[in-house]
């Protein structure tokens, strides 16, 4: 799910307590808080596992907590693929990078796990990107490889084969 809210204290909280009210699961919540950033509103993106038939009672939470959906996607994206990327991940902007792929349509970053040892020190992510096919993947991968040539972070592959 995409969600648009105000960018203010307390309002990431509210759009995500009714997945616990309808016995959901947060699998992960993409959001990066930037100050500079000028509009009144932050997009967050969420992951979650919802019982069966409880969709629309969800929606419908969501939405009186004053929060807009973007969009709402089922599993579409069956390729699997991980990389390792190492360097200055936090101050070479994270969230540009996995929009990169998000905006593409065809293929978004499904998990990322990010160290950070310290402030000084390169940070490792291990990127779990999913697409609609090989091909998209293939596409994908390559808009990574270019944003870590740009951004001068290291890219490890594969770690697995594409399932």
């Amino acid at each position: 799910m995409k969600l648009e809210m105000k960018d203010a204290p307390g309002q990431l909280v509210a759009a995500l307590k009714p997945v616990s009210l309808v016995g959901g699961n947060i699998v992960a919540v993409i959001h990066q808080h930037d100050p500079q950033h000028l509009s009144d509103t932050i997009d967050v993106q969420i992951v979650l596992e919802l019982p069966e038939g409880k969709l629309e009672t969800l929606v419908n939470l969501i939405r009186n907590e004053g929060v807009n959906i973007l969009r709402i996607g089922e599993e579409r994206l069956l390729v699997r693929h991980s990389v390792i990327l190492i360097g200055h991940l936090m101050h070479t902007d994270l969230s540009d990078t996995v929009d990169r792929i998000d905006t593409t349509g065809f293929a978004e970053v499904a998990e990322l796990h990010l160290v950070m040892p310290a402030i000084d020190q390169p940070s490792s992510a291990k990127i779990t990107i999913k697409s609609t096919s090989d091909e998209a993947m293939g596409e994908a991968l390559a808009i990574l490889r270019e944003v870590a040539r740009q951004k001068k972070l290291m890219i490890i592959e594969p770690l697995e084969d594409h399932q």
